[in-house]
């Protein structure tokens, strides 16, 4: 990715004024809409194009209004595509959010409604463009509940797990430290410690603090 050129960002929708709305969102962050269509086939058109470096489209969209989103998702990684993707829904469904870091970095799921909320949807997309990942806090919120008695999580101190929630919605380690109050060593020492504890080796195929989201997510 070019660092002297805006983000170009691919936005599929089937409701047009939803797209105009997330458009606007984008724009005023400084990013470029390069393409705003209303399905996940017409979405894989431009993705093809290769001139994307993120796609933000809906979830659920026609011909079933069920997965449609994440069929295109997983049929980006399956082309190799190694583009930011970030998933909008109306609900914060646990089982879709995993399905979604489940295809690996630059991925994430947020609800809807953050497109009233411009900083929060920027900073997702710039987040996914970077290969980081994004939860929303509301789905992270349901499966942190969902943790078992042997969770690895349990290995993890009050503060240790504050620092992994905010991994998961996409914070680099200085949003980290603005965020938690804390100094940026304090957030890399926490981080350290976090994927020591949940016993995540550095690998060719994995990045570990992804893997540390997918921990939290309650899947690996």
């Amino acid at each position: 990715m070019n660092d002297a050129r805006p983000l170009r960002v691919a936005i599929a929708d089937d409701a047009l004024l939803l797209r105009e709305g997330i458009a606007k969102v984008l724009e005023g962050g400084g990013i470029e809409v390069v393409a705003s269509v209303g399905t996940g086939d017409e979405l894989l058109e431009v993705v093809g194009e290769g001139d994307v470096d993120v796609a933000v489209l809906d979830i659920r969209m026609p011909p079933s209004y069920r997965d449609e989103g994440i069929v295109a998702l997983e049929q980006i990684r399956e082309s190799g595509s190694t583009i930011g993707v970030l998933l909008l829904s109306m609900y914060a469904t646990p089982e879709y959010a995993l399905r979604v870091m489940g295809a690996g970095s630059g991925t994430g799921y947020l609800l809807k409604e953050r497109v009233s909320e411009p900083q929060t949807l920027v900073r997702a997309v710039e987040t996914v463009a970077s290969g980081g990942s994004v939860v929303d806090p509301e789905v992270v919120e349901q499966l942190v509940k969902r943790t078992r008695a042997d969770d690895p999580l349990s290995r993890l101190t009050e503060r240790e797990r504050s620092v992994l929630e905010l991994m998961a919605q996409g914070y680099s380690n200085g949003g980290i430290a603005q965020t938690l109050f804390l100094g940026l060593k304090t957030v890399e020492t926490h981080v350290r410690s976090i994927l020591q504890k949940l016993d995540l080796e550095e690998s060719p195929e994995h990045h570990r603090r992804v893997l540390a989201v997918l921990t939290l997510l309650g899947e690996r």
